[in-house]
């Protein structure tokens, strides 16, 4: 796992890295029965109106079938192959269970080929393997980790990610989350040891624009630069700064303001806030 630079023959390879690639199986290819088609909405509901914008075009995909929930319990699984996978930051982890089952999960850093793991409760807190965190020793790092019991994992999932377990009280769990929020998690939920691999994801440098189109992003016009009717920033007379505090298209506040909403029914799982991007400092709740 690093980093590979481009020599600058060009002005799109100048400053341009991608992932060496290194801790992938060679040769390895999708499993077919768990892939399925992957369809593109561009930015769209099912109304046809645009609620995310930015987005279009970009390489063709299948969709990886993940476990989250890590619910065959018991059974323990052999690494057979670390993957690909283009519709996350993460890696994969192609597990084969002694009863012949195949799995795709999470890679955790440092998951080798030929090693086992196991899930449910009784297993070893050892890299890769998954169980409550009622099981888990204090100051260990996880990932893949749920938020009701059985739903499977949905926080700290991507590249480089993981929650530090701090503190068990009372039927519920307390982790330290990596936007420095501390949250409290039900002691019955489950979560994988170990951190997200593919950590240096954070560095590539992605180097031309074409390369993003690839991704599927489409080109951003700042709010400045429209007209009135198309954007709140728009309009003016000469180059302005928009003439208000920054908003979204839709007028939502932005750059700095909170934008949660007060009476949201998940605040009581909040021991404390996360860091204010605003002002480098933890917020109280």
């Amino acid at each position: 796992m690093g980093i590979r630079k481009y020599k600058a023959n060009n002005a799109g390879r100048r400053n341009m890295s991608v992932s060496d690639f290194k801790e992938l199986t060679k040769g390895a290819t999708p499993v077919k029965s768990l892939l399925k088609p992957k369809r593109r909405t561009n930015g769209r509901n099912n109304q046809g109106i645009i609620t995310v914008r930015h987005r279009g075009g970009g390489h063709k995909r299948q969709f990886r079938i993940v476990d989250f929930k890590r619910n065959k319990d018991g059974v323990p699984a052999r690494v057979a192959e670390i993957q690909y996978d283009p519709n996350r930051t993460s890696r994969l982890a192609l597990l084969f269970y002694v009863d012949g089952e195949k799995r795709y999960i999470i890679c955790p850093e440092g998951l080798k080929v030929g090693a086992t793991v196991q899930s449910g409760s009784g297993a070893s807190p050892v890299l890769g393997n998954c169980l409550p965190l009622a099981e888990i020793p204090t100051g260990t790092q996880i990932h893949n980790i749920e938020l009701q019991p059985g739903a499977g994992g949905v926080l700290c999932r991507t590249a480089g990610s993981k929650a530090t377990l701090v503190a068990r009280d009372s039927g519920w769990a307390q982790l330290n989350m990596p936007s420095g929020e501390v949250r409290r998690v039900p002691i019955n939920c489950r979560a994988v040891i170990g951190v997200v691999g593919n950590s240096d994801h954070m560095n590539i440098t992605i180097g031309k624009a074409g390369r993003s189109r690839w991704l599927g992003r489409r080109p951003t016009v700042r709010g400045t630069a429209m007209n009135p009717i198309d954007h709140p920033h728009g309009g003016g007379e000469g180059r302005t700064k928009g003439g208000r505090h920054p908003v979204s298209p839709t007028g939502k506040p932005t750059k700095g303001t909170s934008t949660r909403k007060k009476r949201k029914p998940t605040n009581h799982a909040i021991v404390r806030r996360r860091r204010s991007r605003r002002y480098g400092i933890l917020k109280l709740s």
